[in-house]
Parts: structure tokens; sequence; C-alpha cells
């Protein structure tokens, strides 16, 4: 991801710590808004016997990422970074598998947005142990947060599977 000019704040974090942060933060952003977007996907294309079921819990979970990408853009604005939030940004840095255009059974779409809530869950605590390591409790904070926020969706989403 291309990187910028910090713009200046009073946060004391030193510079380069910060440059850190908001690497991973803007990464963490790319993956959360793909996961958002296909979440979305799978909403209005679910078909089968739990459609509407599964159509107004796909909604509801894409209604849950909004927060925590506000949340993470934010952040990085805040460390004088400039948030990488753009769909064409997002799409060319997820590191997320793209969601099948082939099939939209329904259990089909929920063991794989399982799988990307389970990817995304996991990088997000390595991004918590790597924003402590800089030195940034807030946003260690702010993943962990998310991270909790992750694991009940993919929650959801294993039930159906079980």
């Amino acid at each position: 991801m291309a990187k910028h000019k910090q713009n200046p704040t009073r946060i004391d974090i030193a510079p380069k710590l910060r440059d850190k942060v908001i690497a991973l933060l803007n990464a963490q952003l790319a993956d959360t808004l793909d996961l958002y977007t296909q979440v979305k996907q799978a909403h209005w294309n679910v078909k089968g016997p739990y459609f509407i079921a599964l159509h107004e819990l796909f909604d509801d979970l894409a209604e849950q990422l909004e927060e925590p990408v506000d949340d993470i853009a934010e952040r990085v604005t805040a460390l004088g970074g400039v948030a990488m939030g753009t769909a064409r940004i997002a799409a060319k840095a997820s590191r997320l598998a793209e969601l099948p255009h082939d099939s939209y059974d329904g259990m089909k779409m929920v063991a794989l947005l399982a799988d990307r809530y389970a990817q995304l869950a996991k990088s997000t605590r390595v991004a918590i142990d790597a924003a402590d390591d800089a030195g940034d409790a807030d946003t260690a904070d702010l993943f962990t947060g998310i991270s909790r926020g992750l694991d009940k969706s993919l929650w959801f989403l294993e039930a159906h599977l079980q």
C-alpha cells in the first residue's frame, strides 16, 4: 500500500511507530471493507430454502461491519495518516479470497463467509499484538473490540453449519 506523508498531530507516538501502525490499520481496513462488500453480495444474491433468514442475517452482519470500518479509518487519520478506503484500494489490498460468483446457495454462502470471518478475526488478533508491540495501546484496544465482534459474528454463521 502506498505510503503517504503524515499529517501533523500531537499524539505522543513516534512518527516511525505511527507509520507502522497506520500501515497495520490500513491493511485491516482493506480486509474489513472487503468482507463488508462480500457479505452484502451474499445478502443480495442468497438463494435456497433458508432465503429470508439468511438474507436478514447477512444484512445484519454487514451493518455490524460498518462501525469497525469507520473506527479503523478514523484511527488512521487521528494518527496523522491517510485512510485508504476506496473500493478499488480495498479490492487491491485485501488479503481475503474473493467470494465465488458461480452459486449463491444459502448454506454454501454461510460456509464461505464463515471462512472469511475466521481469517479476518485471526489477522485482527495478530494486529492486536502488533499494535501493542508498537506501543499503541489505543489501537490494540480498538482491534480487541473488533475481534470480539468478529468472533460473535463467526459464531452466528457457524451455528448454521452445525
